[in-house]
């Protein structure tokens, strides 16, 4: 089952029983032919594909480019694959794929994500870049919907091919035979996959291959056993602080406040006098500490007291991040990404409803705090890291210390929580560039306050919503105009580099990415008015929607209650070119007891779609004696298209309301003197299980297209949650973390 690899670190395959994986896909009948598979088969495997790898000894192996990160994607991938392929579920495991052109998300592009994602990049720039430089992200709930098609297509050209194999052996024609259970079948004649492997890899899968009918597929839509969570549970997985190299040291690390910052000066004595450092790095935008053990290099560290010099006038606190937004808000420097109907002769002179909303920065809380390994040996270096994006993390490590990419080799390892933060690679970079100067292994951990210190913010945001009523109380005229950092630029200027060539700081329209309301409404503007708040942001789960969706999804509540009409009914009634939206909506308030959204009876409800899914979600409440809200029920039903593995899409859903509760309850993370106030778990306010209320969900089933699950329930929580506090109080609060009663 393991095996040891020539650097000396064990490699396993992941079986049902235990082990660990990766995940995501590749495109089948898309990509250039020219492009060659570089896996590497073990004693007994035979490679059918970029995808697959099956041995003697009947174990299927399915090779994942995509990064598990909780989300299950090791295991919903797989599943499609071997349901086309036949196989025994039990006999199924995982291995990460190499980086390789062949395993491009190329769906961020071109695929629904591409306006959010990469919009302001140009669809055909960011394909032909992710074709030709192996651009593997994980990221925008992509996996499913993006990638099932070509890992039923590599395991439908396997299965052909087994039946070749089989067919020559009986004298038959192979288009009779088919594949169950890890078996080639034709009547009662039964081979095991293990012993056609050999033969079958010489055969050619034919040019058009035949999918089996949604029937014919005996686990999709079941609920099969995650092949990632037996190793979690038993401490058998490994991730990147596990890695362990003869004569490997570690190290900590304090990094700049912000990329106009520069290294000073440090207290090197102070530093030198910590016992186990061995070695002080000195960096511009970084300083770092080796030692025997990772305590001492963090001690060693915080003596340092690294000192920085800004090339920027003043510093960053919440004054002057509320005045940017401000100023924002109210300028000319935005861009109109939305613009239907007459909203001029719409609004007219009169009679318009406004109100403006704010969310605060908030941070990704993963609970693997960034690390990487690197070990530099004959002019190669090698890095063992979490990552959203190896291909990018090998560019950057080559251009840090002067490397070609074909002399770097990255390791992805599993991730320990990201939400986002993973697409960036400073650890990596940081590890790298201490390895080669310490000129053996080093293993960098980022403490725990440096994570939070140093996180790439989901960005504070404020928004301008106006509405007007028509006569028959529905919603006439509707402009969004939300002040925000541009992120994804921001983002892409720091991961992709040599390919970003626009303005950090222009309007993008994934800074707005579900500001135009799914409801029926004839005059409608949505802008985004960029600006910069002095802090480095960074793409957050849900991305644009986890703010955009607490805006729209309380303003229209407000609408409701200056219509004096019901909020599920006044909702409805404008939703009748979303069906699948309105359901959900109507099902969410059944299961949830939906009592009209009376005062005093804390209930609220919120709805939207994002990532191809549609989601909503009503809240019962109550506030406490402490004057905090206090969640009793949770009902939400989600409608995602064709489900691959509806236990999955489950946990995604309860994780998303609870990962979309903290912002709402958590606490706000403000800013003075260049730095966060909160720099550990208990300072962000974070919901424990008893906490934790009922939740209910109810998942539709649905034959349209694979959707999103994994961010899709973060961004209707937060406005559910501030309904509901506004029937069980009567107070509009339009800021998150909420305050109620003015009590944080």
């Amino acid at each position: 089952m393991s095996e040891k690899s020539r650097f000396g670190i064990t490699r396993r395959r992941v079986l049902i029983g235990g082990g660990v994986g990766a995940g995501l896909a590749i495109a089948w009948a898309v990509w250039p032919r020219h492009y060659v598979h570089n896996l590497i088969a073990n004693e007994g495997e035979t490679i059918f594909n970029a995808f697959l790898k099956i041995g003697e000894d009947g174990n299927v192996s399915v090779v994942v480019p995509q990064a598990e990160m909780g989300q299950g994607v090791w295991t919903a991938l797989p599943q499609a694959l071997a349901d086309e392929l036949g196989a025994d579920w039990r006999t199924v495991g995982v291995e990460t794929a190499p980086i390789n052109p062949l395993y491009a998300n190329d769906f961020l592009a071109t695929g629904e994500s591409a306006d959010g994602f990469f919009g302001s990049v140009g669809q055909w720039a960011v394909r032909e870049y992710a074709v030709r430089n192996a651009l593997m992200i994980t990221g925008g709930s992509t996996s499913v919907r993006g990638f099932e098609q070509r890992f039923r297509e590599a395991g439908a050209a396997a299965r052909a091919v087994l039946c070749k194999a089989a067919a020559a052996r009986w004298d038959a024609d192979w288009e009779a035979c088919d594949t169950a259970d890890g078996f080639v079948v034709l009547g009662e004649q039964r081979l095991r996959f293990g012993e056609l492997a050999a033969e079958a890899a010489d055969y050619s899968p034919p040019g058009t291959l035949t999918l089996r009918p949604p029937s014919g597929r005996p686990i999709t839509g079941q609920s099969m056993p995650r092949i990632d969570l037996p190793s979690k549970v038993d401490g058998s997985a490994r991730y990147a602080g596990d890695v362990r190299l003869p004569e490997m040291v570690f190290a900590a690390a304090r990094q700049a406040p912000s990329r106009q910052h520069r290294l000073a000066a440090v207290n090197r004595d102070a530093a030198n006098n910590v016992f186990g450092v061995t070695a002080i790095v000195e960096n511009p935008r970084f300083a770092a500490c080796v030692a025997t053990n990772w305590w001492a290099a963090n001690r060693g560290v915080e003596a340092l007291a690294p000192e920085w010099e800004s090339e920027r006038d003043g510093v960053v606190d919440d004054a002057s991040i509320d005045t940017a937004l401000q100023t924002a808000l109210d300028g000319d420097g935005g861009r109109r990404f939305v613009s239907e109907g007459d909203l001029s002769a719409a609004f007219g002179t009169s009679g318009a409803h406004r109100a403006t909303y704010d969310v605060g920065l908030a941070p990704h809380a993963a609970i693997e705090p960034l690390t990487a390994t690197a070990r530099v040996e004959d002019e190669r270096i090698e890095v063992w890291a979490p990552t959203q994006a190896p291909g990018l993390m090998r560019t950057a490590v080559a251009e840090a210390i002067g490397y070609s990419e074909n002399q770097v080799t990255i390791y992805p390892m599993l991730l320990g929580g990201a939400f986002g933060r993973k697409i960036e690679h400073d650890a990596a970079v940081q590890v790298a560039i201490i390895a080669r100067r310490m000129n053996r292994p080093v293993q960098l951990t980022w403490s725990r306050e440096e994570e939070t210190r140093s996180d790439y913010f989901r960005p504070a945001a404020r928004g301008r919503l106006t509405a007007k009523l028509a006569p028959d109380n529905s919603i006439a005229a509707w402009h969004s105009r939300i002040a925000v950092p541009s992120t994804n630029n921001q983002m892409f200027a720091r991961i992709m580099p040599n390919m970003f060539m626009g303005d950090v700081d222009e309007p993008e329209a994934g800074a707005v990415e579900g500001a135009r309301p799914a409801y029926a409404i004839p005059n409608i503007a949505v802008e985004h008015m960029p600006v910069d708040i002095g802090v480095e942001t960074g793409i957050w789960r849900s991305v644009g929607h986890s703010y955009t969706a607490f805006f729209t999804e309380c303003f229209i509540d407000e609408l409701a209650v200056r219509a004096g009409i019901e909020p599920l009914s006044f909702r409805i009634a404008m939703l009748g070119d979303a069906p699948r939206l309105a359901r959900c909506l109507t099902i969410a308030a059944t299961l949830g007891g939906w009592d009209g959204g009376e005062q005093g009876g804390g209930m609220g409800l919120a709805a939207h779609s994002s990532f191809g899914s549609h989601v909503a979600i009503v809240v019962r409440l109550s506030i406490g004696d402490d004057q905090r809200p206090v969640l009793q029920n949770i009902a939400a039903a989600v409608d995602c298209g064709r489900m691959v593995n509806p236990e999955i899409v489950r946990q995604q859903i309860e994780g998303g309301i609870i990962f979309g509760m903290s912002q709402a309850l958590g606490r706000a993370i403000g800013y003075t003197d260049d730095e966060p106030t909160a720099m550990n778990f208990p300072d962000l306010g974070l919901p424990v299980l008893a906490d934790i209320p009922d939740i209910e969900i109810e998942l539709i089933d649905s034959d349209e297209e694979p959707g999103g699950v994994g961010e899709i329930a973060v961004p209707p929580i937060a406005p559910a949650i501030g309904n509901a506090i506004f029937a069980a109080t009567g107070q509009r609060l339009r800021s998150i973390p909420f305050v109620v009663g003015g009590v944080a």
